[in-house]
């Protein structure tokens, strides 16, 4: 019996080793498992910090694009608004000039009512009309002058004078007005003259364009301004007309007629301006 007690006792500490070691077995596969799953747990983090870094960069560029656009779009606005400040000052110009020539147009509508209203009513002109005998017969050379009735008309081609559908005299242009003005001087120097300013057929671009009343009236405001202020006419001798197209002298079926129908005329009458 004491041997086997002997012996139980000797085995009693092996036994116990062993289920020491069982047990750190087991806590050393426990703590790999937790290793494994914070590892796990790891990489997700990882991988979910990836994809909010991807978002907040997609995010970040949407809002440089949203700002960029913004800034294009209030950029936008302000150039719209300074082109309808700019459309509208451009109304306010024309309504004045539309307002200038109809006031102008009215002036010399009156002025002309007014030398009309100076010559004689009823009286037959004749080639042997006294009236006729106060206005001689002049020549410029280049320039079409011909007998109306108790009139005489000194006919200027618009196309020498001005641009195409323009108002502004050409350069050169002044030499011609000079000439013609000095024969003026020379020979109608008391005589009421009308400057009547006429077009062609063709009807303005909408839009683009003074229309043919207004075109022809600036084109012989034109012409007065010049023989006013540098050829020394008296502006009380002269008035002004726009008659468009009304009044061609040729017909307009052919390019010829109707540069010879775009012109300004200066109309002496035989009635002496007032002193």
């Amino acid at each position: 019996m004491r041997g086997f007690a002997g012996w139980s006792l000797w085995l009693l500490p092996l036994v116990g080793c062993g289920l020491a070691v069982s047990g750190c077995a087991q806590n050393a596969y426990t703590l790999q498992s937790q290793v494994q799953a914070l590892q796990q747990q790891q990489q997700v983090l990882a991988q979910q910090n990836q994809e909010l870094q991807t978002r907040a960069t997609a995010l970040d560029k949407d809002n440089q694009d949203a700002k960029a656009l913004l800034a294009q779009e209030k950029q936008q606005g302000r150039i719209f608004q300074d082109e309808v400040a700019a459309l509208r000052e451009q109304l306010r110009t024309t309504a004045a000039q539309l307002a200038e020539a109809s006031k102008a147009k009215e002036q010399s509508d009156a002025r002309a009512l007014m030398a009309s209203s100076r010559r004689p009513v009823g009286a037959s002109i004749s080639a042997n009309s006294s009236l006729l005998g106060d206005l001689p017969k002049i020549t410029i050379p280049g320039v079409e002058i011909r007998q109306d009735g108790d009139v005489v008309r000194i006919e200027l081609p618009a196309d020498q004078l001005f641009h195409d559908r323009s108002a502004t005299l050409k350069p050169g242009s002044e030499q011609l007005l000079a000439d013609v003005a000095q024969r003026i001087m020379q020979t109608y120097r008391d005589q009421m003259i009308g400057i009547e300013g006429h077009t062609d057929s063709d009807p303005a671009v909408p839009g683009l364009g003074l229309s043919n009343a207004q075109l022809s009236n600036n084109q012989a405001m034109a012409v007065q301004a010049y023989l006013v202020t540098q050829a020394r006419v008296p502006e009380t001798h002269l008035f002004v007309a726009g008659h468009g197209g009304n009044n061609p002298v040729v017909s307009n079926a052919t390019p010829a007629g109707k540069q010879r129908n775009r012109r300004v005329e200066l109309v002496v009458y035989p009635e002496k301006a007032a002193r």
